[in-house]
């Protein structure tokens, strides 16, 4: 996933794939001022996109040659304002049924300390 996120979104904030399987998808980024909001502080537009991208790779993973899985919401609490240092994300599934899934994606810092966290419901379009 690291080569086919070259030149995307993803890869512009320097997401990094740390492990991907059906059941648990792990990512780290390191905030730069690149990725700030006006305060200084990590722009939680790239938490959402986090939150999304993790949920969704999982998501497609364990639906696997059955088809596609596309977003339909995206939730995301920003708990705690970072302004440098890495982040990692991990997406554990809540619910994966014949028709939808629900993903939880709990993002920390350094320190373990949770500072965001959202739920991505996925649509399994069969293909």
């Amino acid at each position: 996933m690291n080569e086919a996120d070259k030149g995307y979104f993803t890869d512009f904030i320097g997401l990094r794939y740390t492990e991907i399987s059906p059941d648990r998808v792990r990512a780290e980024w390191t905030v730069t001022p690149s990725l700030h909001q006006p305060a200084g502080i990590q722009n939680g537009g790239v938490y959402c996109t986090v939150v999304e991208t993790l949920a969704s790779v999982a998501g497609g993973v364990w639906f696997g040659e059955r088809g596609t899985v596309v977003g339909v919401n995206n939730n995301t609490d920003f708990l705690r304002a970072v302004r440098e240092g890495l982040l990692r994300g991990e997406a554990t599934p809540i619910h994966r049924g014949r028709s939808q899934q629900l993903w939880v994606v709990v993002i920390t810092d350094e320190q373990d300390r949770v500072v965001a966290r959202g739920q991505v419901r996925l649509q399994n379009l069969a293909g």
